[in-house]
């Protein structure tokens, strides 16, 4: 029985770092940019977007389409980076074996 009850202790600690980690997710942040930092997305280890930057240069009301794409291209590279940061660091937790798409 002191097997189960040692079980269960440990998947309650792992629990209890997975909790904390999220927690500390959310205060780091990455950034991703595009067009040479001309558009910068700010994104937290949880994949929140806070804040998009852009640069008065790249506003054009003749050509959107092309603030759109480095908007687009800005905000998937953050999230790229955020992804990155929180697989670094559940994989601190997990020792690097994480299941595939867990993240």
């Amino acid at each position: 029985m002191t097997d189960f009850k040692d079980l269960m202790r440990q998947a309650q600690e792992v629990r209890d770092r997975f909790q904390r980690l999220q927690e500390d997710l959310g205060g780091r942040t990455v950034e991703g940019s595009a067009g040479g930092g001309m558009v910068v997305a700010v994104m937290n280890g949880r994949q929140e977007l806070l804040s998009v930057r852009i640069e008065k240069e790249v506003v054009s009301p003749d050509d959107v389409g092309m603030l759109q794409d480095l908007v687009r291209a800005a905000v998937n590279d953050a999230l790229a980076r955020s992804r990155e940061l929180a697989a670094a660091e559940m994989g601190k937790i997990t020792g690097g074996m994480l299941p595939p798409g867990i993240l």
